[in-house]
Formats: C-alpha cells, sequence, structure tokens
C-alpha cells in the first residue's frame, strides 16, 4: 500500500490553508449592506421610479349628491384653527356603555395614512387605487358614507410603508390637495370639477420625500400655500387660476419635509411658520412683503421630520420631530419690523416634550402630546408640559397607560386618543393629572396613525386600509 510522504501532507495542508486566507481575506459578507441612518429608510428606492406623463385630475367619475348639513366642518389638517381642537358646542361621549359608539359606516381604502377633511356634509379623502394604479380625490357623505364622485389621474407608486398621507384643504369653493409624489389639484368643492394641477417635481423641481408626500396643503383666503424646496421655498397660487401669485426664494436649497405650514400671527405681523429639511423659518403672509422671509434659523433641521410646527403663546413656537432628534423651542422677536428667532430650549427626547409623528395640542398655556419611543421611562405615555419649559413634565399617564404613533384630539374637554392597533380611548387630561374615562376597539387593523377629525358628533377615523365614521354625540 502506497503512502504519502509526512511533508507531502503538510505542504497540501499548508496550501489549502493560504487558500482559505486568502479568499477570507477578499471576500466581504456585507458589501451589499447599507449603513442605517434615521430618516433614510427607502430612500431613493420607494420614490425612485422612471420617469411618466401624468396628466393631474384628467379621469372623473360622478356617483349621485346629497343635501349640505351646514356648521359640520373639520376643514384641513388640525382643523378650523389649526390646532386640532373642536369647539362645537355638541356634547359627546364619556364612556363606551351600552356598546356604544355606533359604527355608521365604513370604506375600504388604498394602503395609507391620508385621513379626512369634512365642509358642510362632505367628506374629502386622498386614496391612491393599486389596482388603476392612480392618486384618487373621493367625496363621501358624512352621515351615510356613500361616494359622492371621485377624480384621479394615472401615477405609479411603489409601497413604501403607506401611500397616501396627506388630508385635503377645504373652503367654501376649492378642495386642494398634495398626490403622493408631490401633485397639487385644485378642484370645485360641491361638482369636483378640475380648476387646475401642478406637478412640483416638474414645475418647481421639488425633491419628493422619503416616503412620498406627507405635507398637507393649506388654502388662505382662495390661495393655495404650498412648500415646494427645490426651487422655491414656498409659493402662493391662484385656486381660480392656478396663476403665481408670490413665491419664496430658496437660497439655502431646503429641501420639502413631511411637515406642514402652519399660519400665526406675531406683533401684527401674519406669516407661514415652516420646518423644511435644512432649517425652519416664518414667512410673510400678508401685506407688500407677502412671500418674504421673515425670520430663519438652521438651529434644528433633522433629516427627516414628520410633526408640525406647534404655534404656542406670546411668539413661541415649539419645533419637534422623531429619531432621536428631539425638539426645538423658540421665541420670536421683532424690533422696528425685523424678525429674529430667540433658541430658548434645545433638547433630545430624555429630556423634554417631542414627538415622533403627531402634532403636540397646546391648550389653555400647557403643550399635551404623546412621547415617542426613545423617550426612556416615559416613552408611549400622554404627557403635559408647560409651554414656557419644555423640558419639565408636569403631568403623564403613568407606566401603564401608554400609546404608539396614532393620532389624538380635543373635544368637549376631553382628549379621544387611537392606538396603533385601532383602540379609542377617550380621557381627561390637565396639568392636574390623567384619567382614563373608556376606551375600546374600533378597527381590527394595523398602523391606525392617520389623524382624526370630529364634526357635528361624528368622528372619522382610519387604519392603514379602511377608514370608519362613527356617532359620538352624548344621549
Amino acid at each position: 500500500m502506497f503512502r504519502k510522504p509526512a511533508s507531502l501532507v503538510l505542504i497540501s495542508i499548508a496550501i489549502i490553508a493560504v487558500v482559505i486566507l486568502i479568499w477570507w481575506l477578499a471576500y466581504n459578507p456585507v458589501k451589499t449592506f447599507t449603513l442605517s441612518v434615521p430618516g433614510m429608510d427607502n430612500k431613493n428606492k420607494g420614490n425612485q421610479l422612471p420617469p411618466e406623463q401624468v396628466i393631474i385630475g384628467d379621469s372623473f367619475s360622478t356617483f349621485t349628491s346629497v343635501t349640505d348639513i351646514p356648521d359640520t366642518r373639520w376643514p384641513r389638517f388640525r382643523g378650523a384653527d389649526f390646532d386640532n381642537i373642536n369647539r362645537e358646542n355638541i356634547r359627546l361621549i364619556t364612556n363606551f356603555d351600552a356598546g356604544a359608539p355606533k359604527i355608521l359606516w365604513k370604506v375600504s381604502l388604498g394602503e395609507g395614512h391620508a385621513a379626512a377633511a369634512v365642509y358642510d356634509g362632505r367628506v374629502y379623502l386622498i386614496d391612491y387605487d393599486e389596482i388603476k394604479r392612480s392618486d384618487m380625490l373621493r367625496c363621501f357623505s358624512l352621515k351615510s358614507g356613500v361616494e359622492l364622485w371621485r377624480r384621479w389621474y394615472h401615477v405609479k407608486l411603489k409601497r413604501n410603508h403607506g401611500l397616501s398621507r396627506t388630508i385635503p384643504a377645504v373652503n367654501e369653493k376649492y378642495v386642494l390637495t398634495i398626490g403622493p409624489r408631490c401633485q397639487v389639484m385644485c378642484v370645485d368643492r360641491i361638482s369636483g370639477k378640475l380648476n387646475w394641477g401642478i406637478d412640483l417635481a416638474k414645475e418647481y423641481k421639488t425633491e419628493v420625500p422619503f416616503w412620498y408626500t406627507g405635507q398637507c396643503p393649506l388654502i388662505d383666503k382662495d390661495t393655495a400655500i404650498i412648500a415646494t424646496g427645490g426651487s422655491s421655498l414656498l409659493i402662493g397660487i391662484d385656486c381660480k387660476t392656478g396663476k403665481k401669485v408670490w413665491e419664496t426664494p430658496n437660497p439655502h436649497n431646503w429641501k420639502m419635509s413631511h411637515s406642514s405650514i402652519m399660519p400665526m400671527t406675531f406683533n401684527g405681523e401674519k406669516m407661514y411658520v415652516y420646518i423644511a429639511i435644512g432649517g425652519i423659518c416664518g414667512v410673510s403672509g400678508s401685506g407688500k412683503n407677502k412671500g418674504k422671509i421673515l425670520w430663519e434659523s438652521t438651529a434644528f433641521s433633522p433629516s427627516v421630520v414628520a410633526p408640525s410646527p406647534c404655534i404656542l403663546d406670546d411668539g413661541k413656537i415649539l419645533f419637534t420631530a422623531g429619531y432621536g432628534a428631539g425638539s426645538l423651542l423658540i421665541q420670536l422677536k421683532e424690533n422696528r419690523g425685523t424678525f429674529s428667532a430667540e433658541v430658548l430650549q434645545k433638547y433630545k427626547p430624555l429630556e423634554g416634550m417631542a414627538s415622533e409623528q403627531q402634532t403636540p395640542v397646546f391648550y389653555k398655556g400647557y403643550v399635551y402630546g404623546v412621547q415617542p419611543k426613545d423617550a426612556g421611562e416615559t416613552r408611549n405615555q400622554f404627557v403635559c408640559y408647560k409651554s414656557d419649559n419644555c423640558m419639565k413634565m408636569i403631568m403623564s399617564s403613568g407606566k401603564t397607560v401608554r400609546f404608539g404613533l396614532g393620532p389624538y384630539i380635543l373635544a368637549d374637554n376631553k382628549f379621544f386618543i387611537l392606538n396603533d392597533d385601532g383602540e379609542l380611548t377617550i380621557a381627561t387630561a390637565s396639568p392636574s393629572g390623567f384619567k382614563v374615562l373608556g376606551k375600546k376597539k374600533i378597527i381590527d387593523g394595523q398602523d391606525s396613525w392617520g389623524p382624526l377629525a370630529i364634526t357635528g358628533g361624528y368622528l372619522l377615523m382610519r387604519d392603514s386600509k379602511q377608514m370608519v365614521c362613527i356617532d359620538i354625540k352624548a344621549k
């Protein structure tokens, strides 16, 4: 029997070892991995699609008509006064005794978090039809949920943590929308007739945000106010004609965020407050300076931001964002027509009031909201802070009562708070304490993040694939 010399075996082993070592040094097991950076999830992935010809609002279907229900109005994101407070003199339920509340109607939707606006008995909602691959403005009856009409246009989208995200702005004459890929559309409120459409990406070189458009539009005295980013920062468009009436330069090349514009008046000057990707600013909203930047700051510029500016009292504004960005509290100052923003507090979520997605509620000198998941011991708790010190907590719901990314609204001196999985909580909250009055699972879906709307004793809420209307009037 032939036996290899011991030296030959050793040489063979050595050669094999060298080959393995060379392969190991050359092989990179994570070469296809990318660094996880807050706010960059799916960037240039969910939004990067081949160019296409989009004809905004070119398709329309009408089904039926209804009679107006006067004074049932939640006309835009955060309501008539931009503060997410319903001030109608209607008594609402305090608990869920006897099986309340009653679901009046429900409608299936494309995947998303877009929520409703209401005007005189008509519900307006942005929706994406994945079969038709179309962005739609749909109009429903508030009382019955019957669809009255829809106007849409073909635009390709890829699933990206939901599709539609925005809330229309409505006044007596117009409905204004921004679709997922920054197509703006203005139609007649009653008939749905198309007035005009603008593709912001084409006209203003707007960069579509990470998870599609999250900015909810604003109508101010028949002028559409849009934060474009790109070649302009903000623009004002006549709702009737579609003509640009003013624009704000964008010298720093700030980009569109998921946040929405909030109006405010300080020392007699009306302004539009916006947090872009790049910085924060106030733009004049009246007089000969309309469209002029009154003040700006880069003291707070997170890579992604969803909550909108929370306008407080005496010229204070709270800006907040998720992914560990924390918050910034500023004080506006004015000297002979010149405005500036002084930083009062800047902090991380562990140190004070913050928010992942929803915009806090300011009420009677206090700020209310749900803490983000990175807020340490107070994560997901409903909290209260005084408006002049957002780093000193006054009240919380406690360790046993926590919420998710879902919305909350103040109506009839009670907070209605929706959990991620469709559970609705009714609670009283004040600097002296938090008390749960009742809670009930209303829908069996997930990601119930779309903002709530309450008007006429009706509450509109949604999860990722359906919207329901419930009657919350007290008996």
